[in-house]
């Protein structure tokens, strides 16, 4: 037994030895985590928020999946920035002050879901914007400085379901701008410029829920605009420029229901306004939800009432004003009657007198 061991330590003593001299294997430095920020391993989670980052923390672990680079100081992204992460599903970058995202800086995020530029500096976004993200399902633009949208910017959004537009400078909008987002379901363009809602605006968003158009500068919506938008739950068109409407652009919204809010628009209450009105709660899929919150803005006489205290007398006026003009008509009309009977009688009475003249010279 002892010359077993002795033969055993003669062979482990040279190989520990030799394990000795070998330097040891150093780590994947892809894998560290930069000083700036917090790497959690558990669930893969990096937070570099509110470190007066310039930019982009080089050497991020390809495992991140969730990359937090919210209250920096980013004022732009290149194509590098997020190279290799492959894994990442949800990137935070508001209350930043980018301006500019280079061509393809999303390229390698291909599984990415969630994208949030809030509260940023963006006054576009670029024609290739969507390039990489067919995974992406939430897009986050709000507070930020965008004046125009086209479909090259979005068309790869395949999957996206929530798109955030809200509080930027929006007056112009391509037609068929979201054409390629067909699983798209809340989109929200509140507090923009919007002047008008288009007819080819929200092309063949099938499955849309949620439109927000509130706090624009709409006066105008053309017949055809929500033809497309067969699954539409909540349209709401508060605090616009609308004076009226049309019953045909609501009577276009084929869903089983649709609640609709209009409330804080310049309404010019008349018999026309109410009878719209009237017609669109005759539909029992439409509903108007802020009816009793809607105040008339003219005529001079009505001006600051609300318009569910006075509709029943809109009409009400109005056929009296025509019942009027109706009895004036006819009694023209009876009153031309009855001079053209009375001269027709008088004329008659002259061809007598007429006739019978020559008869009494011959009998004298």
């Amino acid at each position: 037994m002892r010359g077993v061991c002795r033969d055993m330590a003669s062979v482990m003593i040279p190989l520990i030895a030799l394990l000795l001299l070998i330097p040891p294997v150093p780590s994947d430095p892809t894998q560290s985590c930069p000083l700036s920020c917090l790497c959690y391993d558990s669930s893969n989670l990096v937070e570099c928020r509110g470190q007066d980052l310039i930019g982009v923390p080089h050497r991020l672990p390809h495992s991140t999946w969730m990359l937090d680079l919210r209250q920096n100081n980013l004022s732009r992204l290149d194509s590098g920035s997020f190279q290799a992460l492959w894994s990442l599903r949800i990137l935070l970058l508001s209350d930043n002050r980018i301006e500019t995202i280079s061509p393809r800086s999303f390229r390698s995020l291909g599984f990415l879901e969630r994208l949030d530029l809030s509260d940023n500096l963006l006054a576009l976004l670029p024609l290739d914007f969507s390039s990489g993200l067919g995974s992406l399902r939430e897009l986050r633009v709000p507070s930020n400085r965008l004046t125009s949208l086209s479909y090259e910017s979005l068309r790869q959004l395949e999957s996206l379901e929530k798109l955030d537009l809200s509080r930027n400078f929006l007056g112009y909008v391509e037609q068929g701008a979201f054409r390629g987002l067909s699983r798209l379901r809340h989109l929200h363009l509140q507090s923009n410029l919007l002047d008008g809602v288009r007819g080819g605006y929200f092309f063949m968003l099938q499955n849309l829920e949620l439109l927000d158009l509130s706090d624009n500068n709409v006066s105008g919506i053309e017949v055809e605009s929500f033809t497309s938008l067969h699954s539409l739950r909540l349209l709401v068109l508060s605090g616009n420029q609308l004076s009226h409407l049309k019953f045909k652009t609501f009577l276009n919204l084929q869903t089983p229901s649709t609640h609709i809010q209009v409330s804080g628009n310049p309404w010019v209450c008349d018999c026309d306004l109410q009878r719209v009105f009237g017609k669109i709660t005759s539909v029992r899929h439409l509903h108007i939800a802020d009816y009793a919150n809607l105040t008339c803005a003219g005529p001079p006489q009505l001006a600051g009432a609300a318009l569910a205290s006075v509709d029943n007398q809109l009409c009400v006026a109005e056929t009296a004003t025509v019942l009027v003009i109706t009895i004036t008509v006819l009694v023209t009309v009876i009153a031309a009657i009855v001079m053209a009977e009375r001269n027709r009688k008088k004329g008659q009475e002259k061809n007598w007198n007429e006739t019978d003249g020559p008869f009494e010279t011959q009998e004298k």
